[in-house]
């Protein structure tokens, strides 16, 4: 079998993370990319933050600059409300500092400079289609948010400054093939007539290890690309692209169904390489790089299969507590106390 190049075959993944674990070492000697990582003792939440610092480390990356924040917590996969609450705190001290560094950045415009979180125009959009589950979690995420631009509407400017709380607002705007419309096209207008000073989008993500599927948060300054994860190139949510900062939070819901067999390829190789009738084919495999396996293994599945993502079957429940999870970490970030 003739393979194509295998850098046509890449793992797709939404997470820096998993980018930083395919490179050979810690991931920490990747050039213009510095690498940190933290535990949480009572939370037992591991974080670790991906800088990507300049344009060498985006090439690297395939990514672009900017900071990339990702919490692991295996018990989240439980159906535990206390946990999930500790999640969200641990959530909502990251995200906060992240609005911090963010509106730093807006000096120039003087857009929300020097202002605590709670004392900003805030539009979360929950990405993604509500009537597909694993795609749902930003949906759900935003139905579940207490909202209260609604409330300066009512009774008069200054109603929420004056009593310390941030205008927020929420948006679903569903997916392409409901409205007709890019998501970036229908928040360009939204922004526009509404004026936040910052927007956080929630999305689904797609990962590499299905170990990773609902236990794992991620959040970065860079904005977000709607379903990039899985080839689904749309029109990007960036600062550039909107005009405000975007803080974007995304929780993997699926992983391809190649990366799930590349997963266990090597004991597939064991196998092989064991038993003398299919030595020489395990030998093969083996002295093969790990792109070339994944090539070999998508010109295997994808004839037959097509581009196939895998979900867990309990992705209803987790989808659930996770949409709570981070709507009460926003919650948290920008409501005082």
């Amino acid at each position: 079998m003739e393979m194509r190049d295998p850098v046509d075959f890449q793992v797709r993944t939404d997470l820096a993370l998993e980018e930083r674990e395919s490179f050979p070492g810690d991931g920490g000697e990747i050039s213009g990319v510095s690498l940190r990582e933290w535990h949480e003792e009572k939370s037992q939440v591991k974080f670790t933050e991906v800088k990507i610092l300049d344009e060498r480390g985006a090439k690297a990356m395939g990514k672009p600059q900017g900071t990339y924040l990702t919490l692991e917590a295996g018990q989240l996969a439980k159906k535990d409300e206390d946990y999930h609450g500790e999640v969200s705190a641990e959530l909502a001290k990251q995200m906060r500092q992240l609005i911090v560094d963010l509106m730093k950045g807006e000096m120039r415009e003087e857009r929300g400079v020097g202002r605590k979180p709670e004392e900003l125009r805030i539009l979360v959009v929950g990405l993604g289609n509500p009537s597909v589950t694993p795609d749902a979690l930003g949906p759900k995420a935003v139905n579940q948010l207490q909202v209260t631009r609604h409330l300066e509407q009512q009774y008069g400017d200054g109603f929420c400054r004056g009593r310390g709380l941030p205008v927020l607002s929420g948006l679903i705007p569903g997916v392409m093939a409901q409205t007709g419309m890019e998501t970036a096209e229908i928040l360009k207008g939204v922004i526009r007539e509404t004026g936040p000073d910052l927007v956080i989008a929630i999305d689904a993500l797609a990962a590499r290890s299905i170990r990773r599927l609902g236990t794992t948060i991620q959040l970065t300054d860079t904005g977000i690309h709607p379903g990039s994860g899985v080839g689904n190139h749309r029109h990007c949510l960036t600062r550039e692209s909107l005009g405000v900062p975007v803080l974007a939070i995304g929780v993997p819901t699926v992983v391809g169904a190649a990366a799930i067999v590349h997963d266990t390829v090597d004991a597939m190789i064991g196998a092989l390489a064991g038993n003398m009738a299919t030595k020489g084919m395990g030998d093969f495999v083996q002295g093969m790089s790990s792109d070339e396996q994944y090539a070999l293994i998508r010109e295997l599945l994808e004839p037959e299969f097509g581009s196939l993502y895998v979900t867990p079957p309990d992705i209803d429940e987790k989808v659930g507590q996770l949409s709570f999870t981070i709507s009460e970490g926003i919650h948290q970030a920008v409501f005082p106390g």
